[in-house]
């Protein structure tokens, strides 16, 4: 998000965490009914663009939001969704992107809340993990099969998948994940809930991949480098993988910091056959 659709969506997060903080409103409820909206303005293309139409009043569009959803949500859901169209939106999709959001937002503060939330995010990223090795599960839960039928029989197998293996939360996010996946590969959503949950501990997500599983004194050591390198606390997420040979590779979004003797031996080749 650019612009005016960022501080739409920051005003967004205030709005959320001033509910869940002083009305002691159910973040769970708040997060299955945002969904539901997801689902709405997703669905109705007209209806988001007539909601993110700057040359409305924003009164207008709140008017119109508590008409068609008072009947459907409850009263914090509407309250929320209604200041979220009185801003002004750089384009009519940052909005349903932004209403996404907020639902997954709720459901890690449910996890913040029972104090399940590190638990969440180790299971996000190993389940991610999982997918990228699994062509199979890959396939099935990454197809771009429409409808309902198909969409339901994907949140089944997940909900198999992680029966007894992992929290509420972790579940509910990862079947609205697959069940509409708006566009985005399974990873993608996966890596994205990640650094969200990260985000929500303020702390950032550093993706560790070595040929042996580190110590906890190794890991110690790494995350306190890498929490001095970028000035905030670092969310170690770790992965073995015996092809790099050695050293580690570390991912920080965007950003990889190689040191693997893979790389290196890739390095040398380069310039070799350069």
């Amino acid at each position: 998000m650019n612009g005016a659709s960022r501080q739409a969506m920051a005003a967004a997060c205030d709005r959320l965490d001033a509910l869940t903080d002083s009305t002691g409103a159910d973040p769970a409820v708040l997060a299955d009914e945002l969904a539901s909206v997801t689902a709405l303005l997703d669905r109705e293309v007209a209806l988001r663009r007539v909601l993110t139409d700057p040359s409305q009043p924003g009164e207008a569009k709140a008017e119109l939001t508590g008409r068609l959803l008072g009947s459907q949500v409850g009263g914090a859901t509407v309250d929320l969704v209604s200041g979220m169209v009185r801003s002004r939106w750089s384009a009519p999709r940052d909005l349903v992107d932004a209403v996404e959001r907020l639902a997954d937002i709720a459901d890690l503060t449910a996890a913040e809340r029972a104090g399940t939330l590190d638990a969440v995010e180790d299971e996000l990223f190993r389940f991610s993990r999982i997918v990228a090795t699994s062509v199979e599960l890959r396939s099935v839960l990454g197809s771009k099969e429409q409808g309902n039928t198909a969409r339901e029989a994907k949140g089944r197998l997940v909900s198999e998948l992680l029966h007894r293996q992992a929290q509420d939360v972790t579940q509910r996010l990862v079947v609205r994940l697959v069940e509409r996946p708006r566009g985005r590969s399974l990873e993608a959503g996966l890596t994205a809930l990640s650094v969200l949950a990260a985000d929500r501990r303020n702390r950032s997500v550093a993706v560790v991949t070595s040929a042996v599983p580190l110590s906890d004194r190794q890991r110690e050591r790494l995350g306190e480098a890498l929490g001095k390198l970028y000035g905030r606390q670092i969310q170690l997420n770790l992965d073995v993988d015996p092809g790099v040979l050695g050293g580690i590779s570390v991912r920080i979004g965007d950003e990889l910091i190689n040191g693997t003797i893979a790389d290196r031996l890739d390095e040398v080749s380069r310039r070799m056959s350069g």
